[in-house]
């Protein structure tokens, strides 16, 4: 027997690159991932935090991430995403226009330097996350996009449905050699048509619905 549920993003960021820490977008639209063609860094944080849905020794079969990008000036490039290992906050920064340059980090934001800002920061600028990738995907032109499943995926998600505590998301990372930045549209987006959506499918044992 199995499930399917679709959960919505509990948390989404951007974090721009910059020696202050003092850049952030919490309650924007976007969030952006790969390198701007002035050399700065953009990296996209989503979380999951709602995963109760999945009952307590489930089983993950199946991850799919699935984001839409919505805006890109640059070739199609990878965009890899890892496991978040420390916890980060969503502050009400929002910046303007088409989100890139970002807006004055708020208390409790996520930053290039802070994990919340101004007073908890990452053990290293940029987000604590491990040299191991979850998953990869080409990102070309604007599109629906989804990630997984794969293996790391579900490894993720099993560890947060049986340990909570460690749930901090995931990091996306594109290509920050040449111009690469890609735009996603976050959770606070103005069409829920358009928001980060986690696809898990699992199987539960034990219940009056096991046949097996």
């Amino acid at each position: 027997w199995a499930e399917t549920v679709f959960i919505d993003a509990t948390q989404d960021n951007t974090l721009y690159e910059s020696v202050a820490g003092d850049i952030s977008n919490g309650a924007g639209e976007y969030m952006f991932a790969g390198r701007t063609g002035a050399g700065q860094a953009r990296r996209a944080l989503i979380a999951f935090k709602n995963l109760g849905s999945i009952p307590s020794g489930a089983t993950i079969k199946s991850v799919k991430l699935h984001l839409h990008m919505s805006r890109t000036e640059t070739p199609a490039n990878t965009i890899d995403l890892l496991r978040v290992l420390s916890n980060w906050g969503e502050g009400a920064s929002d910046a303007e226009g088409n989100e890139g340059q970002g807006a004055p980090a708020q208390t409790g934001d996520a930053t290039w330097v802070y994990r919340f800002y101004d007073n908890q920061t990452w053990k290293g600028t940029g987000g604590d996350y491990p040299q191991l990738v979850s998953a990869s995907l080409m990102v070309g032109n604007p599109a629906f996009y989804t990630f997984g499943s794969s293996t790391g995926m579900v490894t993720d998600v099993q560890d947060w449905v049986d340990n909570p505590g460690e749930n901090f998301g995931w990091i996306l990372i594109g290509d920050e050699v040449a111009s690469s930045t890609k735009r996603f549209d976050s959770r606070n987006h103005s069409d829920s048509a358009y928001h980060p959506v986690l696809e898990v499918t699992y199987s539960a044992t034990g219940s009056s619905f096991d046949y097996s």
